[in-house]
């Protein structure tokens, strides 16, 4: 069958819109392609973002100690953070304005300065990331030849907190009459003949029973983790020199083979300061100055690490106690400040001071079928 002139001339005028129609789909593909390449680099940047404000709020609320030097401790640390992360080839930088904080998780943030007048409230720390120009590379034409991307993160302290982890294998005791008052002094591990019963000098045995032991977890905290209201076994024996030992790491005083590498000293190892002394040393450090004298000694062996003077024991009730080796239940947990060495001699007793005041320490969680929570102690958490 042969085709009319008509119809050959027809089916020449349609050769043209095939190449157009491909042309254009090969346009929309590549198009299409190329938005979903920068909505992913945009994802990708903002993922980064978020990580990095994560990081930073998570490291600025660790600091906090209901002190107004936590707070400057805690802006020190949310920038120095943030600060060392690049994004889309340039670095991101924050001032210390865009860390803020607040009384309650959702009320009014407010600036550093305005947060110390009211350290003892501060709960909570927000860091804002200002945005970051990113790019366009394929997509142009539909999303603008750049995005700005920002990020925030809001960490703070944790609720109260019945299962810790780091502690010391000591105990101090409540006697059921006179209940721990902040700021007083306590001799947590007693000598012989002050002892709570007989064969007892408030020793726990949870990581082992030897005073090498003792030695291993009060220079560097128990390794298994308790829950108020666990029971624990007592170590009876009185181990002066392991107590003195571990303890004494703390101090920058080495003895019984311990490496400072492995068991560093505190940043401040003068004796005989209040919390709040230490505390107001720490501040000026910060803040680049030295401190007086009278408050602050450097170690003289390893590197030192902040707060390793503050420490976290269990409290049991004295009704537990019975002679010699003994099963007891604990109560609650509690911060103490180590405000001395502790001395040469057959003693081995340990002074400390009784911080109370709600503060960031150690590794810790809640159990609901645990025993009581202490009200004053948390660990920094994420929340949004």
């Amino acid at each position: 069958m042969k085709l009319s002139t008509a119809g050959q001339r027809t089916r020449r005028g349609e050769r043209g819109s095939v190449l157009a129609i491909s042309a254009f789909g090969m346009l929309a593909f590549l198009l299409a392609t190329g938005l979903c390449v920068d909505i992913s680099h945009f994802y990708l940047v903002k993922t980064e973002l978020q990580n990095a404000a994560d990081a930073a709020a998570l490291a600025g609320a660790s600091a906090l100690d209901s002190d107004d030097g936590g707070i400057t401790k805690a802006v020190n640390q949310a920038v120095e953070q943030l600060n060392k992360y690049e994004f889309n080839k340039s670095n991101v930088t924050i001032t210390r304005a865009s860390v803020t904080f607040a009384r309650n998780l959702n009320g009014t943030y407010v600036d550093e300065n305005s947060a110390k007048a009211d350290a003892r409230n501060i709960r909570f720390v927000k860091v804002s990331v200002p945005a970051v120009a990113v790019n366009t590379t394929f997509a142009a034409p539909v999303l603008g030849a750049s995005r700005n991307i920002a990020a925030d993160a809001t960490a703070g302290m944790s609720v109260s907190l019945n299962t810790f982890c780091d502690y010391i294998p000591v105990t101090a005791i409540d006697d059921d009459n006179v209940y721990f008052t902040p700021g007083n002094t306590y001799t947590i591990r007693r000598p012989p003949g002050g002892a709570v019963s007989p064969g007892n000098y408030q020793i726990l045995a949870v990581d082992g029973p030897g005073a090498s032991d003792d030695r291993v977890g009060l220079g560097k905290g128990v390794r298994n983790c308790v829950t108020a209201g666990n029971y624990v076994q007592t170590k009876p024996g009185v181990s002066a020199g392991a107590v003195r030992q571990g303890i004494n790491t703390r101090f920058g005083d080495y003895g019984g083979g311990l490496d400072p590498t492995e068991y560093p000293p505190d940043e401040n190892v003068k004796a005989n300061i209040t919390y709040q002394q230490y505390l107001d040393a720490q501040q000026q450090l910060d803040a680049g100055a030295t401190p007086n004298a009278s408050t602050y000694q450097a170690p003289t062996r390893g590197t030192p690490v902040r707060n390793r003077r503050v420490v976290l024991i269990p409290i049991i009730k004295k009704s537990e106690f019975d002679s010699g080796r003994d099963s007891v239940r604990i109560d609650r947990f509690a911060a103490f400040f180590l405000q001395t060495e502790v001395g040469n001699g057959n003693g081995g007793d340990i002074t400390a001071e009784y911080i109370g005041i709600r503060t960031v320490l150690g590794r810790g969680g809640y159990d609901p079928s645990g025993g009581n929570p202490s009200p004053e102690l948390t660990i920094p958490v994420l929340y949004k």
